[in-house]
C-alpha cells in the first residue's frame, strides 16, 4: 500500500480519547470492552460511556469491575456501565459469556492483554500469552458473530477493534510450534507472536464478515505504562528501556493511549473499511518483514496483514478451540 492510499484522520499521538469523542453522540451504541478494569480498557470504556454508549465491562473480577463501573458512572457516563465476568485464558469462561449474550452488539473492543515473565500454560497445555491474548479473543469474537451481524443490521454497521503492539514486529506466527512445545521459551517472542495474531484476526474477520456489515481493524495504542508491565522480568524491563532510549516509542498517557482505539471504534473514516492497522490515529504504513523496528516504529510488518497467514491462523484457531 502506498502512502497516498493510507487512511488519515485529524488526530495524532497527542490526542486523547476524549478529544476523539468531543461532540460525538453514541446514544444507542452497545459496546463490549475486554480488560476494562484498568488501564487502556478502563479509559476506553469511560470515554465511550461519556459519549452515551451502553458499555459492558468484560473483566475477570466482578468486584473490581463493579468499582470501575461506579467510578465511570460518577465521572459522567450517560448510562452506567454493566459488568460481566470474562476470563480469556479460560475457554469455559468465554463460552459462558457468549451463551449469556442475547442482544445485538455494535462494537467489540478486544483490549485485554497479558504478559508473562516465564512459560505458563492453560489447562489445554496452550502457552498462556497466545491462549489469552489471541485464542481467548478469537473464541469471543467468533462466538459473538451473530450478535455483531444483528448489531450491524440494527445500526448500519458493527465494528471490531483489536489491540496489538509495536511488539508485533519482533515475531510472526510460528505455525509449527505456536505454544513453544519444542523451541526454547522466550516471553518476548511469545508476546510478539500473540500481537501479530491480534492483527491477523482483524484481517480475516474483516474478509469473512464484511458482507454482514462488520468491519474489523487493529490498533497500536503506543507506549503506555499500565499494569501490563507488572510481570516483566529484568530482561524485559531492560529491553523496554532500551527501546525507549532508541526512540522506538515515547510514553503516552493512558488517555492518549486509548485515543487510537476510539478512532477505530467510532470515526467515519473506518465505518466501512477494515483489515487495517492504526497507529497514532492514522492508518500505519506497511514495512518489509526484515525491516528494523528502530527504523519503523510506527509501521506495521507485512506479516501482520498477510491474508494467507490470517486465513491459516483462523483455521488453526478454530481447530484448537473446538478440540
Amino acid at each position: 500500500m502506498t502512502a497516498r492510499n493510507l487512511i488519515t484522520t485529524p488526530f495524532n499521538a497527542n490526542a486523547t480519547a476524549a478529544d476523539v469523542l468531543d461532540d460525538v453522540d453514541l446514544t444507542g451504541l452497545r459496546a463490549i470492552v475486554t480488560g476494562a478494569s484498568s488501564g487502556l480498557g478502563k479509559e476506553t470504556a469511560r470515554a465511550l460511556a461519556a459519549a452515551g454508549a451502553e458499555v459492558i465491562l468484560a473483566v475477570r473480577n466482578s468486584g473490581t469491575g463493579a468499582a470501575v463501573a461506579e467510578e465511570i458512572a460518577r465521572a459522567g457516563a450517560r448510562i452506567r456501565p454493566k459488568v460481566s465476568v470474562l476470563d480469556l485464558s479460560d475457554q469455559g469462561s468465554v463460552a459462558r459469556f457468549v451463551d449469556l449474550w442475547k442482544v445485538p452488539l455494535h462494537l467489540l473492543v478486544n483490549n485485554a492483554g497479558l504478559v508473562t515473565g516465564g512459560l505458563d500454560r492453560t489447562a489445554e497445555g496452550w502457552e498462556l500469552q497466545f491462549a489469552t491474548n489471541h485464542l481467548g479473543h478469537f473464541a469471543l469474537t467468533t462466538g459473538l458473530h451473530r450478535a455483531l451481524a444483528a448489531g450491524a443490521a440494527d445500526r448500519d454497521g458493527a465494528r471490531i477493534v483489536s489491540l496489538s503492539s509495536t511488539a508485533h514486529m519482533r515475531a510472526n506466527i510460528d505455525f509449527d510450534d505456536p505454544h513453544f512445545d519444542h523451541r526454547p521459551y522466550d516471553p518476548q517472542l511469545a508476546y510478539a507472536q500473540a500481537k501479530t495474531a491480534n492483527s491477523l484476526l482483524s484481517v480475516e474477520a474483516n474478509r469473512l464478515w464484511a458482507s454482514d456489515g462488520i468491519v474489523a481493524n487493529t490498533v497500536n495504542p503506543g507506549g503506555v505504562a499500565t499494569g501490563l508491565q507488572r510481570n516483566f522480568t529484568a530482561d524485559q524491563k531492560a529491553s523496554l528501556n532500551a527501546a525507549e532510549q532508541a526512540g522506538v516509542f515515547t510514553y503516552k498517557t493512558i488517555e492518549q493511549g486509548a485515543a487510537t482505539t476510539v478512532v477505530a471504534a467510532t470515526r467515519p473514516e473506518f465505518a466501512s473499511t477494515g483489515g487495517h492497522y492504526l497507529d497514532d490515529g492514522q492508518e500505519a504504513y506497511t514495512v518489509a518483514n526484515e525491516a528494523s523496528l528502530a527504523d519503523h516504529p510506527h509501521g506495521v510488518k507485512a506479516w501482520a496483514l498477510d491474508p494467507a497467514a490470517a486465513e491459516r491462523l483462523w483455521a488453526m484457531s478454530t481447530t484448537l478451540i473446538a478440540s
